[in-house]
């Protein structure tokens, strides 16, 4: 299936039935009052969050979407059916906007979650609640309203706790095969990997976390260059950013330090809401160094770097379950330090 991680589309919701004006004609009566039914309202469109879809592709195709009608009232005091409801299921992570003013409208980050995004329109009303004293038969009735209409801008962002960074072929595949059961392409070209690919990463039988590995950036990514930037959206969830640079570049003349600098300069170029987010550095491929201690000290030194460091070797695992260890200490303590300051709010706004 192919990975559509955006999408537009426009919605029209039901428009309602419209009352008809009718009188009651029997046997008995002749003459009868006013018995028209009012009409139905209009199909309303939901929106569903489904786990078990992964893509927007559903939605690239068939762009427009329209909720039932509701049916005009009928004579006797009959109602018109309600126009029936039309459920859209989209992936979960899906963030919906309105695509006229850019104003987000939802996100739907959990699975089951529901929303109401254009609501269908009244039924119109039918002559019996126009009778009075004074208008015994009264021929007034009204039409149904239309339902509204929206251009929605679909945009997927996977659920992830921790996002890989780095330039096309500095080995995230790799290391994603490496530390879990995910099977995305390997090879020994740039730009092997087209779309995001998760994995989840078991530490034991209870604990675990998502990692998602994007396409690799390159200089320019912000102003659209490669293919990075965009499923950089796909980072903006993620507890902690794995910065992964190739200490042993295939091609000679290749600085690992400027490109580690490159991706740093675009990230902040792209979101500094990211380029904020905790980020590890990790060295990979040290198994192909004579001394891979001093290559580290070195490289650590040149970049200027004076956070978390890991020197790792993805297709041997050397160094692996090291950093996943540390990956699930982190994560455990910053969803710690999130419920004590939320628990902190809760007690100031209850005093």
């Amino acid at each position: 299936m192919k990975f559509i991680d955006e999408a537009t589309i426009k919605v029209y919701a039901g428009d309602g039935g419209n009352g008809i004006a009718t009188f009651r004609r029997e046997k008995y009566e002749p003459m009868g009052g006013p018995s028209g039914g009012d009409g139905g309202r209009g199909g309303s469109i939901h929106l569903v969050a489904d786990r078990n879809i992964n893509t927007l592709v559903d939605y690239r195709y068939t762009r427009v979407f329209r909720g039932q009608r509701g049916e005009n009232g009928r004579s006797a005091g009959c109602y018109g059916a309600q126009g029936e409801d039309l459920m859209l299921r989209v992936p979960v992570g899906t963030v919906i906007s309105d695509k006229a003013t850019g104003q987000m409208l939802i996100d739907l980050a959990e699975h089951g979650q529901e929303c109401l995004i254009a609501k269908g329109g009244k039924g119109g009303l039918g002559n019996i609640h126009f009778k009075s004293s004074i208008n015994r038969a009264p021929r007034q009735c009204t039409k149904g309203e239309p339902g509204e209409e929206f251009e929605l801008y679909m945009e997927l962002k996977v659920l992830a706790d921790v996002g890989l960074l780095g330039m096309p072929n500095a080995g995230k595949s790799t290391f994603i095969r490496s530390v879990s059961a995910a099977k995305p392409k390997v090879a020994d070209y740039p730009f092997t990997t087209l779309h995001p690919n998760l994995g989840v990463v078991r530490v034991d039988s209870n604990r675990s976390f998502v990692i998602a590995d994007v396409p690799g950036l390159i200089e320019g990514a912000a102003e659209g260059a490669g293919l990075g930037h965009q499923f950089l959206r796909h980072l903006s969830r993620t507890s902690l950013l794995l910065h992964l640079v190739d200490l042993a570049p295939l091609h000679e003349g290749v600085d690992p330090v400027q490109e580690a600098k490159a991706i740093v300069e675009e990230l902040k170029k792209y979101d500094a809401e990211l380029h904020e987010k905790p980020r590890w550095l990790v060295l990979n491929k040290v198994d192909m160094l004579e001394d891979p201690k001093a290559r580290v000290a070195d490289f650590v030194q040149a970049f200027g770097w004076d956070g978390p460091v890991f020197a790792i070797s993805a297709i041997t695992g050397n160094g692996c379950k090291e950093l996943t260890y540390a990956i699930m200490e982190h994560l455990e303590l910053t969803k710690q330090h999130h419920s004590e300051a939320h628990g902190a709010q809760d007690d100031i706004a209850a005093a």
